[in-house]
């Protein structure tokens, strides 16, 4: 019988910057000519994010956000290391990294035994620096161990419960995996101990209706995000219902397995009703309180039209999580809910075990 334990973490990039550029996000959005110039002006924002914001443009936020966000990582690393995976499945998303106009999955497991990428680049094109915290070269390049007998029995077992995964043996990006599976190995490796655990990194198409339109990404705040909406990602109900079935054919493996959902939950960038300003931040807090009582159901149960609605796009990752940790039956154990106004989206960080 396999063994189990579940993670929710963040795979926000702004810890990989100094603290001056961790809001670069908000930097952009308010340079967009999309956003109506009276929003762009802090004093008409939400108190608490004209607080955050201050008299340095975040700088000192920044610093605690940061402080938050690593700690938590330190503590999922702990608890990963004392339970001794034989792999860590992560469910994350691809922003037209490796999946572009030739092919779009809903869901795809990759199989490899070792595959190089590059976390560390293109990081100027958003951060508007090339500097990251390590002072590494924006070309270095990291090694991931794959587990290909645990990624092939995983996808033959999910077909024989009817859910018709996609598969690939390879990367199209040059810099490997998608930024939702580097980042996160790149944050749990903060301190540059190493971090040798075996990985399966489960894609979901989280953006769905935005993919391509918005390069996986805040191209409709740019000139570049017109067009017809993309066809839609997979339903809640979807996700949930694959996270069960992940579960219950693990639980007849010979494994011991984490199961990770990495991702923030409301996206400032994607939460158009805040002009890409801010999250939404009602939303977040209603799923933050189902998840602390445990009502992993409800997450089934949402609309894709609500999700999108808050820019909670990427939670469809913690909903195929939820929906394995309902098959198991586990409680839920708060790390951290990091809120932020400005440094684009909410973060929590949760263990799950019996």
């Amino acid at each position: 019988m396999g063994e189990i334990m579940g993670v929710g973490v963040s795979h926000y990039p702004g810890p990989m910057v100094p603290d001056t550029h961790m809001a670069a996000f908000l930097f952009r959005t308010l340079q967009s000519a999309r956003v109506p110039e009276a929003v762009k002006d802090p004093q008409s924002w939400p108190v608490p994010m004209q607080s955050e914001w201050g008299d340095d443009r975040g700088k000192k936020a920044a610093a605690e956000h940061r402080r938050r966000l690593i700690g938590a990582f330190r503590k999922v690393r702990a608890e990963i290391e004392a339970f001794h995976p034989d792999f860590i499945i992560v469910w994350g998303d691809d922003q037209y990294e490796n999946f572009h106009e030739d092919g779009v999955p809903p869901f795809c497991v990759y199989i490899f035994n070792q595959e190089s990428y590059r976390p560390l680049m293109g990081i100027e094109r958003w951060a508007n620096t090339s500097q990251n915290v390590w002072g590494e070269p924006p070309d270095q390049v990291f090694s991931v161990q794959g587990h290909p007998s645990g990624a092939r029995f995983l996808v033959r077992r999910l077909m024989e419960e009817n859910f018709d995964v996609s598969y690939a043996y390879t990367f199209r990006s040059p810099n490997g995996l998608a930024h939702s599976f580097s980042q996160t190995l790149l944050f749990l490796d903060y301190d540059r101990r190493g971090f040798d655990a075996c990985v399966i990194p489960f894609h979901v198409n989280c953006y769905g209706s935005s993919l391509i339109r918005s390069r996986g990404g805040a191209a409709h705040l740019s000139r570049g995000g017109e067009g017809e909406m993309d066809p839609p990602a997979p339903s809640p109900r979807r996700c949930f219902d694959l996270g069960r079935a992940v579960a219950r054919v693990l639980r007849e493996s010979p494994w011991r397995v984490v199961l990770m959902a990495s991702s923030s939950w409301s996206h400032a960038f994607l939460t158009e009703k805040n002009h890409g300003l801010y999250p939404d931040m009602a939303s977040d807090r209603r799923r933050f309180e189902e998840l602390r009582a445990g009502d992993y159901q409800k997450w089934r149960d949402l609309k894709l039209s609500e999700i999108e609605d808050a820019g909670e796009h990427e939670f469809l990752n913690w909903v195929c999580l939820a929906g394995a940790m309902a098959e198991m039956d586990y409680r839920v154990e708060i790390i951290d809910y990091v809120e932020s106004y400005i440094f684009n989206s909410n973060k929590c960080f949760a263990v799950f075990k019996k």
